[in-house]
């Protein structure tokens, strides 16, 4: 078996696992919850699960991935032993992968697509928002366009990790991480210019008690816990595929802080970017993913140079679901060279296939299938993709990784303590067990049952 690849640099392996976990979610999700659930209020509440839920979850994926080197595919083996009943759990966290990149990638075109529009001159002249959302119908029902969109992304994307870790997805990733950055900034600074930046800042971060008092305390502790475990997409093995390749200078902690620290930065200068948008063009703040396809189109419309700062913003929010999309992409074909010992090109070729054939039931959901409706009302295969993944496994998978490392016949919490404190850094405590064995599992059971009741409650 070839020598594992490592990562020439530990900014590379910071940006390339950042870039996992910095997703669309980020850019449209987090600054909408938080100007709808308290400004900086709930901030503060989602920082606090972020370290002391978030950062634990991440160094077990993290802690498993360097001590074994190896993926999913045999790692629970590696390190429990051969005849370990743990290694059946890999079967559904592997699926998870899949599930993800169904509909993600479809998504992710949408980004191309939108991208090009701007930079094209396609979101016209002050534009209403009902036309933009009109357009946005247009693509959804065009099957041609979602698919030649989708079918170029997931073609860069694995064309990237077919050169290998350090030639294709370091080089290439690494660069595109650091441009999103000032991509980031550069927007971020932009919106200074505007004459809503301060009504739009004041929405988004002003510490209010509001929120609280429409939602209740209950509402908004869970989005914020929520918030912080779907953000690192903890349970499917995508971050643990980094510690593969990842050295052992730093202790895991310190890196996984230093991860959440870039993920969270991408979150909140998001909100820089659209809140003061918004309120210089008179439009409401609170539309969820119409919020990117359908207002901001209409309001880069109504500036000057609108499609070529609706165009750079789009870049932006491609190369945020890219990077997803290349991390997800490298730990799927990872698992599929370890079990079946085949070449990485191989992989590429056939996992190439399977992404495209798996994600047609979530692009023909919006057109050829959208009298169905899986998941009741006017739900499409999207919504019952994301169900799944986000709901089930990505929850389950942080269980199974819980209870690995602390259940008996397991990988043992001596051992997984051991890996983390390795290198310089933030050292873990032995008297955490009873925090990993008995607060994260209740905490993420909550979690499920609170989303299972936000779905079929009403």
């Amino acid at each position: 078996m070839p020598t594992r690849e490592h990562f020439s640099s530990r900014l590379g392996f910071l940006l390339i696992t950042a870039g996992c976990a910095i997703g669309l979610g980020n850019v449209w999700r987090f600054p909408f919850i938080t100007g709808q659930y308290g400004g900086a209020l709930f901030v503060l509440i989602y920082i606090f699960f972020l370290l002391f839920f978030g950062v634990p979850l991440l160094t077990m994926e993290l802690a498993i991935g360097r001590a074994s080197r190896q993926s999913l595919a045999f790692s629970f083996e590696t390190l429990a032993g051969s005849k370990s009943k743990w290694r059946y759990n890999k079967w559904w966290m592997i699926s998870g992968n899949y599930f993800l990149m169904s509909f993600y990638s479809v998504v992710t075109g949408w980004m191309l697509y939108y991208c090009i529009k701007g930079f094209t001159g396609e979101f016209g002249v002050n534009t209403p928002a009902d036309v933009a959302g009109a357009e946005f119908g247009e693509m959804l029902a065009s099957p041609s366009e979602m698919f030649m969109s989708t079918i170029a992304v997931v073609a860069v994307s694995f064309g990237i990790c077919a050169c290998g870790l350090r030639k294709g997805v370091e080089r290439i990733t690494k660069p595109m991480m650091l441009l999103l950055f000032a991509l980031l900034f550069f927007l971020a600074c932009r919106s200074f210019t505007l004459s809503g930046f301060e009504e739009g800042i004041s929405y988004y971060l002003s510490p209010t008690l509001d929120g609280i008092r429409e939602h209740g305390i209950l509402e908004v502790v869970s989005a914020a816990m929520a918030q912080s475990f779907f953000t690192l997409s903890i349970g499917i093995g995508a971050v643990q595929i980094f510690g593969t390749y990842m050295d052992t200078r730093k202790t895991l902690v310190s890196e996984a802080i230093s991860l959440t620290i870039l993920d969270t930065t991408v979150a909140l200068l998001s909100g820089f970017i659209i809140f003061p948008a918004c309120f210089s063009y008179a439009v409401e703040p609170d539309q969820g993913p119409s919020l990117i396809f359908v207002t901001l189109v209409s309001v880069f419309s109504h500036m000057e140079n609108g499609g070529f700062w609706g165009g750079f913003f789009f870049m932006f929010m491609l190369f945020a679901a890219l990077s997803t999309l290349i991390a997800v992409f490298e730990n799927i074909i990872a698992i599929c060279m370890e079990l079946f010992k085949t070449s990485r090109r191989r992989a590429v070729m056939a996992n190439f296939i399977f992404i495209m054939i798996i994600s047609m039931p979530c692009l023909f959901g919006f057109n050829a299938l959208s009298d169905i409706h899986p998941l009741g009302g006017s739900s499409t295969f999207l919504d019952l993709e994301d169900f799944i993944i986000s709901y089930n496994i990505l929850p389950l998978g942080a269980l199974c990784y819980l209870a690995f490392i602390t259940w008996r016949g397991g990988w043992g919490f001596d051992n997984y303590l051991a890996e983390c404190n390795r290198g310089e850094g933030i050292k873990l405590p032995r008297w955490g067990i009873p925090y990993y064995k008995f607060i994260l599992p209740l905490v993420i059971f909550l979690l499920v049952v609170n989303c299972y009741v936000t779905v079929f409650g009403s």
